[in-house]
């Protein structure tokens, strides 16, 4: 048993330092590209930063245990808005949010990563419906990308042929190899523990799992803390929610038919909105998030760790 929690924590090391990698040369890949910092951090560094999660989605189908996509997806979303960013809120006495999002679109995007979650309410999700979410990620990225011309400016770039991207392409394939190595040893040993310990798949991806493959999120927040920044790219933590539920939809495609799981989904469906509401009213207020708000989100994150674990 000692012996196999070791070997859980060092592949969330392995992914951490994958995960690394990838930001390292996604921050390249975009100055090269002349692509803006919010387009970076929403789309590029949220879908890469969700490797993680995707990874562990497709071993989890390989192993036939779609449940432990889905408990981790869903606990990643929870994990980015009510422990990432209130943990850098409290440790930094305060942060403020950098971002370009209208409240209309704040709420569009809020709604995105929230829709896996009422989906899954009947306890099945079906091909149609993760159909649904790849077209709710696509429209939201239409609505953003529309005035932002990112697709057009990557084009132009790659066509000029003066632009290199050699080595930072071999950075993100490097680290995407570790990070889905990692993942599958994740997911056998999150079978193992849930058969030794009789806790469920879901339950355990939902609340460690999840907290693994957001390494890359959690230590930008303490990084930031230790290097004194008090400005977060709000970017980068939307979209790699909103990143999860194009994931989502996807995994469940590659499945092949209805997702079934058994959990009590109505208990996770209200802290969702819960605390993504208390996040878009906090954010909304004064474009920062203070020590105290940090103190409510956090609070609202033990209390569904401890109401899950009860149930």
């Amino acid at each position: 048993m000692f012996v196999d929690i070791a070997v859980y924590i060092i592949s969330f090391i392995v992914i951490w330092f994958g995960a690394g990698l990838i930001v390292d040369g996604v921050g390249n890949l975009s100055h090269k590209l002349n692509i803006s910092s919010f387009a970076t951090s929403f789309f590029v560094l949220g879908i890469l930063t969700s490797i993680p999660e995707a990874s562990v989605g497709i071993n989890s189908i390989i192993n036939h245990t779609p449940d432990i996509f889905v408990g981790d997806l869903i606990g990643a979303s929870l994990v980015l808005f009510i422990l990432a960013i209130p943990i850098l809120a409290i440790f930094g006495n305060g942060i403020k949010l950098s971002h370009q999002m209208t409240p209309h679109k704040l709420i569009l995007s809020l709604f995105v990563v929230a829709a896996p979650v009422f989906l899954i309410l009947d306890k099945t999700i079906s091909s149609t419906e993760g159909l649904f979410l790849i077209f709710l990620y696509l429209a939201l990225f239409y609505s953003v990308e529309k005035k932002k011309g990112i697709l057009e400016n990557i084009k132009d770039r790659i066509l000029d042929g003066k632009t290199h991207f050699l080595e930072d392409v071999m950075k993100l394939t490097g680290g995407a190899l570790l990070v889905f190595v990692s993942s599958k040893i994740l997911v056998d040993k999150t079978i193992y523990f849930s058969g030794v310990l009789g806790i469920a798949p879901f339950l355990i991806s939902l609340l460690v799992l999840s907290i693994g493959t957001n390494l890359p999120e959690l230590s930008l927040a303490i990084r930031s803390v230790i290097l004194g920044k008090k400005e977060v790219a709000l970017g980068d933590y939307v979209g790699s929610a909103a990143a999860n539920t194009l994931i989502f939809g996807v995994l469940t495609l590659i499945n092949g038919g209805e997702v079934v799981v058994s959990n009590h989904y109505l208990q996770t469906l209200i802290f969702m909105v819960l605390g993504l509401g208390f996040f878009y009213y906090f954010s909304r207020s004064k474009n920062d998030i203070s020590r105290k708000e940090g103190i409510v989100l956090l609070s609202l994150y033990f209390l569904f760790i401890f109401m899950e674990m009860g149930g």
